[in-house]
């Protein structure tokens, strides 16, 4: 599928698309500058939500929590996702064609990836596993 901006615009579509079919408000902040990619509107208040792009294949889907600063090809700053900057981090996997949602306040002071399990660990490991499945719902 395309270019990286054209997977990015992609997720933002599925995300809001997945929050319209729930029954919430979707607003797009304007411009590129701002740490969130879209403003839910639950009635009572406001939630900024970051999209990322991500692929599992039906297994796993690493999810990046953060984005990169470029200058001439070249990564001249590195910005950590945290609860100061947004309310969640959605991803849309691409395989599956679902959206997930992670609280901000997982993120702690600023992580590198988070992966969901689609499938269970081939070793049937549970301890410190994220299920897909309990990112369903915001």
């Amino acid at each position: 599928m395309g270019t990286t901006k054209a997977r990015g615009d992609q997720a933002e579509l599925a995300v809001a698309t997945d929050l319209i079919r729930r029954g919430y408000s979707v607003s797009f902040p304007y411009g590129e500058d701002t740490d969130y990619d879209l403003v839910l509107d639950r009635g009572d208040r406001l939630e900024r939500i970051q999209v990322k792009y991500g692929e599992s294949a039906g297994v796993r889907l690493e999810v990046r929590c953060h984005s990169h600063s470029l200058t001439g090809g070249r990564v001249i700053r590195t910005k950590r996702y945290t609860a100061a900057t947004i309310d969640w981090l959605a991803v849309y996997d691409g395989s599956t064609d679902r959206s997930f949602y992670i609280r901000a306040t997982e993120l702690g002071n600023g992580m590198s990836t988070i992966t969901l399990r689609l499938k269970p660990a081939a070793n049937n490991q549970r301890r410190g596993i994220r299920f897909a499945v309990d990112y369903e719902q915001l």
